[in-house]
C-alpha cells in the first residue's frame, strides 16, 4: 500500500486547495463593478498570462527573480489599464486579491484528514507574505508551509521541491506531492517524489503519457485512498 511508503505529504496551494480564478475575478469586479462577466473573464486571462509568462522568464534566466507580490502588482496594473481604471489605491487592492482566494469545499476537511496520518507540508509559488495571508483567509492548516521565495525561483524548478525534501528529512521517494497541475507533478516526479493528481476545474489535467501514483477526484477521495490513521 502506497501510504506505508510515505513519510510526508506535500501539497500545492494555488488551484489545488484554493480557487484562484474565483478570487482574482472577485477582485476585478471590485475594481470595476460594471464589467460584464465575459469582460471579467478576459481580464482574468490577461492576469494569468502575465503571471505565467513572467514566471517562465524567471525560470529561463531572462528576468531576475521577482516574488509573487511583485508579479501580482504588475498584473493588477495591466488589468486596471485594460479596464480603464486609473486609481492607485484600487490597483493596490486588486494586487492583494491573490491573498483572498476561496478554498474549494473539500479543502479544509481534506487537509485535516491527511494531517491525521502524515506530516503535512504546503508548497506554493506564492511569496511568504502572500502565503501567510492566503492560509489565514482560506483557513489552511499545515505542519509546515513553504514558499518558493526561499528558493528564489518558481515551480517546477527542482530547487523548490528540494525545500520540502530538506524540511521533511526524508528522501524524495518517501514524499507524496499532491497537485491539480500535471506540470507541477512532473516537476516533483523529476526529483524522485511520488505523485498524486487531484482533479480541479481550473487545473492542468494529466496527459496520456503521464504516470502518476494516484489519481483522486478531490482531497476526500485522496484521503480515502491513503487510508485512515493507525490508532
Amino acid at each position: 500500500m502506497l501510504a506505508c511508503e510515505i513519510d510526508a505529504v506535500v501539497v500545492d496551494v494555488l488551484g489545488t486547495l484554493v480557487d484562484e480564478p474565483a478570487g482574482i475575478c472577485a477582485g476585478i469586479r471590485d475594481l470595476a463593478p460594471s464589467l460584464a462577466d465575459l469582460a471579467v473573464d478576459e481580464l482574468w486571462q490577461l492576469w494569468q498570462r502575465h503571471i505565467d509568462s513572467e514566471q517562465r522568464r524567471i525560470l529561463d534566466g531572462s528576468r531576475p527573480y521577482t516574488a509573487s507580490d511583485g508579479l501580482d502588482s504588475e498584473a493588477a496594473k495591466l488589468v486596471a489599464d485594460a479596464a480603464g481604471i486609473d486609481d492607485p489605491a484600487a490597483v493596490d487592492a486588486l494586487a492583494l486579491s491573490g491573498r483572498r482566494l476561496p478554498a474549494w469545499p473539500d479543502t479544509v476537511l481534506g487537509l485535516a484528514r491527511l494531517a491525521e496520518r502524515f506530516p503535512l507540508i504546503g508548497l506554493s509559488n506564492a511569496s511568504r507574505t502572500a502565503l501567510l495571508g492566503l492560509n489565514a483567509h482560506a483557513d489552511l492548516r499545515w505542519h509546515q508551509a513553504l514558499s518558493a521565495e526561499d528558493a528564489r525561483t518558481y515551480k517546477p524548478a527542482p530547487s523548490v521541491y528540494k525545500l520540502a525534501v530538506a524540511v521533511s528529512g526524508a528522501p524524495p521517494e518517501r514524499l507524496l506531492m499532491v497537485a491539480a497541475h500535471a506540470w507541477d507533478l512532473r516537476g516533483a516526479q523529476n526529483l524522485g517524489l511520488r505523485t498524486a493528481y487531484v482533479a480541479r476545474p481550473v487545473g492542468d489535467p494529466p496527459a496520456p503519457s503521464d504516470r502518476f501514483d494516484l489519481h483522486a477526484e478531490n482531497l476526500a477521495d485522496l484521503a480515502d485512498q491513503l487510508g485512515d490513521p493507525i490508532r
